[in-house]
C-alpha cells in the first residue's frame, strides 16, 4: 500500500475524506440538474457502479430547488457545482446540497463571497474551492512569464482559501486542474507542501473515452503514486458510468482500492483459433457483476502458452480451436466448448473463494 499525505478529515454528507479515509470516487451529472428525474435515474446508474460523491450543476432558481427532491431519491452525497451567482450556492445549500464547489474568483465581490461562506458556516457544509487552468486569473498568468504555469494554478487556489479562512471558515478541499498532464502533477506536487486540506483530483477535459482514459490514468497514476489525494474524478466525455469503471480500475492498480476483478488478456498472435478479443470484452463485461470478489482473470488466446501465461491469475481459460481450457491457479480443470467458455467462466467465479 502506498504511503498517504496526511490531510485533515472532512465529512460530506455520510463520506468522510481526507485523513486515513479511503480515496473516494466522484463523478458528475450530464443531465439538466431541473430535470428531477433524468438526473435521479443517472445518479442510481453511477451509485451502482461505484460512484461515491456526485456533482451537479445548479446555473437556475430551479436547478438549486431541484437538489432538494433529487436528494430524496439518492444515498450519496450531491454537490452543487456553482458558477458566476452566489445566489445559486445559497440556494443549493438551502436545499440541502452536502458541498459546493465554487472558485471565490468569479462569484464576484468579498460581500457576495462572505454570504456564501456564512450560509455555509451556519450550515457546517464544506466549500470545494476549485481552480482550473483555463480560469487563471491575469495578473497570476503575468507574473509566471505570461503563461499558465503550475506555480500560478497553486497561488490562485491558496489566495482563495486564505480569503475563506479570514472569514472564520477552514471546512475546506481543494482542487486544481489541468488538461496538460505534466502541470496537474506539478501544481499537486507544490501544494500538498503547503496545506493538509483534502485534494479532490483529476485531469480536467481529458478528452474522449480514449484519449481521456490515456491521460487521466498517466495524470491520476503520477500524482496519486506519491500519496497525494483524496477524492477522483476521471473526467471523459462519455457516458459518466465509463468515468467510475476507470477511476476504480487506477485504484486497483495502484493497490488503493480493494475489490473488483482484474482481467488480464494476451495480445493475440497467429496461434490465436478463436475470437479473444470479443471473448476477453466479454469476460470483461461479466466481470462488473462480482464487484464483490478479489481476483485475478486471465483470458489467454492458446493451449500452447496460456496455462503457463496464466498462472499467476486465480482462474482463466485459454482458447483452442472448437474449445478452450479452464484453468484454476496454473492448473488446467477440464476442456470446455468454446461457446460455453464464458458462462463456465461465470460459475467459477461465483463460486471462487
Amino acid at each position: 500500500m502506498l504511503a498517504r499525505e496526511k490531510t485533515r478529515v472532512v465529512s460530506i454528507g455520510n463520506v468522510k475524506i481526507g485523513g486515513e479515509n479511503p480515496i473516494a470516487i466522484q463523478s458528475m451529472c450530464n443531465t439538466k440538474t431541473e430535470d428531477v428525474a433524468a438526473t435521479v435515474a443517472q445518479i442510481h446508474r453511477l451509485e451502482k457502479a461505484g460512484c461515491q460523491i456526485i456533482r451537479c450543476t445548479v446555473p437556475t432558481h430551479e436547478a438549486a430547488l431541484a437538489i432538494r427532491e433529487i436528494k430524496k431519491q439518492i444515498s450519496i452525497p450531491l454537490v452543487a457545482d456553482i458558477h458566476f451567482d452566489y445566489r445559486m450556492a445559497i440556494e443549493a445549500m438551502e436545499n440541502g446540497a452536502d458541498k459546493i464547489r465554487i472558485n471565490p474568483g468569479n462569484i464576484g465581490s468579498n460581500e457576495k463571497i462572505r454570504a456564501v461562506v456564512d450560509c455555509a458556516k451556519e450550515r457546517n457544509i464544506p466549500i470545494r474551492v476549485g481552480v482550473n487552468s483555463g480560469s487563471l486569473e491575469k495578473d497570476l498568468i503575468a507574473k509566471y512569464g505570461g503563461h499558465v504555469t503550475a506555480e500560478g494554478i497553486v497561488e490562485s487556489a491558496l489566495d482563495k482559501v486564505h480569503l475563506i479562512e479570514d472569514m472564520g471558515y477552514d471546512n475546506l478541499v481543494i482542487s486544481i486542474k489541468s488538461s496538460d498532464v505534466l502541470m496537474c502533477t506539478r501544481a499537486h506536487e507544490l501544494i500538498c507542501r503547503q496545506t493538509d486540506y483534502p485534494l479532490h483530483v483529476g485531469i480536467t477535459e481529458a478528452g474522449t473515452m480514449w484519449s481521456g482514459n490515456i491521460k487521466s490514468a498517466l495524470g491520476l497514476g503520477m500524482i496519486l503514486s506519491q500519496g497525494i489525494g483524496n477524492t477522483i474524478r476521471v473526467s471523459l466525455s462519455a457516458d459518466p458510468v465509463e468515468e467510475i469503471k476507470s477511476a476504480k480500475l487506477i485504484l486497483r492498480t495502484l493497490g488503493l482500492r480493494k475489490g473488483g476483478i482484474e482481467v488480464v488478456s494476451c495480445p493475440t498472435c497467429g496461434r490465436t483459433n478463436i475470437d479473444l478479443i470479443g471473448l476477453a470484452n466479454r469476460v470483461q463485461t461479466m466481470v462488473e457483476e462480482f464487484d464483490e470478489k478479489s481476483l485475478k482473470v486471465a483470458v489467454m488466446g492458446c493451449v500452447v502458452n496460456g496455462p503457463g501465461e496464466a498462472k499467476e491469475a486465480d482462474l482463466g481459460i485459454a482458447g483452442g480451436k472448437g474449445e478452450g481450457l479452464l484453468i484454476k491457479k496454473g492448473e488446467i480443470i477440464r476442456k470446455v466448448p468454446e461457446d460455453q467458455l464464458l458462462e463456465v467462466l461465470r460459475e467459477e467465479i461465483s463460486k471462487f473463494n
